[in-house]
C-alpha cells in the first residue's frame, strides 16, 4: 500500500485518492488528509468538511457499500474533538440526504471513550 500511495502522487487537504485494500479486509482505502487546526479562522471547517464530501464521492463513484471514518484531523493535526465530532456528522447527514448512491453503511470510528462520547452528543443534537 505504502507503494501505491508513493504513486498518488499526493493529496492535498481537504481531497480524496483511492487504494486497493491490499492485505486489509476492503477492497479499497480512501485516503484522505485533514487540516491543521490553526485556531478555526483558516478555513479548517470547511477544508474539514470536504475530507468526508470528497470521500463519499469517491466511495459512491467506485460502487462501495460501506464506510468507515476516524475523526479526521483530531489527533496530532490538533483539531478540537467535539467540533470535529459535530462537523462531521453534519457534513454527513447533509451529504448522504441528497444522495442518490445505496451505500448501506456509514461507520463513524472512535478510538477512545471521548471520541465516542463526542460523536454520540453529535449524533443525539
Amino acid at each position: 500500500m505504502l507503494e501505491a500511495c508513493r504513486r498518488l502522487g499526493g493529496c492535498p487537504t481537504g481531497e480524496a485518492r483511492l487504494t486497493e485494500g491490499y492485505l486489509l479486509p476492503a477492497r479499497y482505502v480512501i485516503h484522505t488528509v485533514g487540516p491543521v487546526w490553526q485556531g478555526g479562522d483558516c478555513g479548517e471547517p470547511a477544508l474539514l468538511a470536504a475530507c468526508y464530501r470528497n470521500s463519499l464521492a469517491l466511495a459512491a463513484r467506485q460502487g462501495v457499500a460501506s464506510i468507515a471514518f476516524p475523526a479526521i484531523s483530531c489527533g496530532v493535526y490538533g483539531y478540537p474533538l467535539e467540533a470535529a465530532c459535530a462537523l462531521a456528522v453534519t457534513t454527513l447527514r447533509h451529504w448522504l440526504s441528497g444522495c442518490d448512491h445505496p451505500l448501506l453503511e456509514v461507520r463513524l470510528v472512535a478510538f477512545d471513550a471521548l471520541a465516542l462520547r463526542a460523536y454520540q452528543r453529535a449524533l443525539e443534537a
